[in-house]
């Protein structure tokens, strides 16, 4: 017990200890927020109003702001009156509930708030520009977890698969390059098997036959996988990849599924795909489809000592109704496959029936 308080007692100290250096980082010990007229609590109310309609709440009551705030309803009463007074909010009674006042920022109070969201702005870029590409994501990464665990559980979980648009091939090559050398060390020759694989899926798109699906969420990409025809009639899924911030949503299983499903729709009767043995997360999504390992083989690719499986999906409708039945699980990146190391010995596995 002692040594899990100990330990606690650490976490603690260190949490307390990033509060003590962000709060200097972004000046927020000042009398005044980034050389303003504000305080802190001052210019977040004034964001809040000045963002309302951008989080869909164009009728804001000051009870409201208290709530999203935590803030204690006299002390904003205060911060209220004073902005009345200098013209940067104006009440409005409900026509609905004549006791019920909404608020909205004026004209003059805009114009107040905007040098200090632009400061604000400027602020982040500068921070933001000292960093690589790759730092900039692990911080973001950082965030979206402290965020993610910390906060009250978001409304909007919830996530949209779209098709591809300008620029998502790059940002598929660019985040498969940046999460797996973070996570796993893969060097940069895996990045260019990624671009490989994703410039030969746009030079050769067949519509009736392949797919590209993106996962949104609140407008950010969170994920992305590919459906390519690898016969008439085999399917191959490659390049599943989901975001660290968006794991444990479903978005994995919900991209596998669609790829299941195109298939199907498609006419194909099996799905292939390829990964590698240490991928354990989307090895379950792959199982809990239905995948069943056929083989594997050792070989040295990305600059790692690695095991390579190849998995297969029967689309006929036997195997579908029974897609719940699990064989051992696949996870990851399906591509093409680097040539075996020589001492790689390849292991072809008996499909359970």
């Amino acid at each position: 017990m002692e040594r899990a308080d100990s330990e606690l007692d650490g976490r603690i100290a260190a949490v307390r200890r990033f509060n003590r250096f962000y709060t200097l980082k972004i000046g927020a010990l000042g009398h005044t927020l980034l050389g303003s007229d504000f305080s802190l609590a001052q210019a977040r109310v004034l964001y809040e109003l000045a963002h309302a309609s951008d989080e869909s709440r164009t009728e804001l009551t000051a009870g409201d702001l208290a709530a999203s705030l935590a803030i204690d309803e006299g002390y904003l009463s205060r911060i209220l009156r004073g902005f009345e007074r200098c013209g940067f909010v104006r009440r409005k009674r409900s026509v609905a509930d004549r006791r019920c006042h909404w608020l909205q920022l004026t004209a003059r109070g805009r114009r107040a708030f905007g040098p200090l969201d632009k400061r604000s702005y400027h602020q982040m870029r500068a921070m933001l520009e000292r960093l690589t590409d790759g730092e900039q994501a692990q911080v973001i990464d950082a965030l979206a977890a402290v965020q993610r665990l910390l906060g009250t559980p978001s409304s909007s979980t919830g996530f949209v698969l779209r098709p591809p648009q300008a620029g998502d091939i790059g940002w598929i090559v660019h985040r498969h390059g940046a999460i797996y050398a973070r996570e796993y060390g893969y060097d940069e020759r895996f990045e260019a098997l990624v671009a490989e694989i994703a410039a030969r899926f746009v030079r050769r798109f067949d519509s009736k036959r392949e797919r590209c699906w993106i996962a949104e969420r609140d407008g950010q990409i969170v994920g992305s996988v590919f459906l390519v025809s690898k016969s008439k009639t085999a399917a191959k899924l490659r390049l599943l990849l989901v975001e660290p911030a968006a794991r444990g949503l479903g978005v994995g299983t919900r991209l596998v599924n669609e790829c299941v499903r195109f298939a199907e729709q498609a006419g194909y009767r099996r799905l292939v795909l390829w990964t590698q043995s240490e991928l354990d997360a989307a090895r379950r999504i792959y199982e809990r489809a239905g995948f069943r390992r056929v083989a594997e083989e050792a070989h040295q690719s990305f600059g790692r000592d690695l095991v390579a499986e190849t998995w297969e999906l029967s689309l006929q409708a036997e195997s579908n109704r029974g897609r719940q039945r699990a064989g051992p699980a696949i996870r990851g990146i399906a591509g093409k496959k680097p040539a075996a190391a020589s001492r790689g010995q390849r292991q072809t596995l008996v499909r359970k029936a």
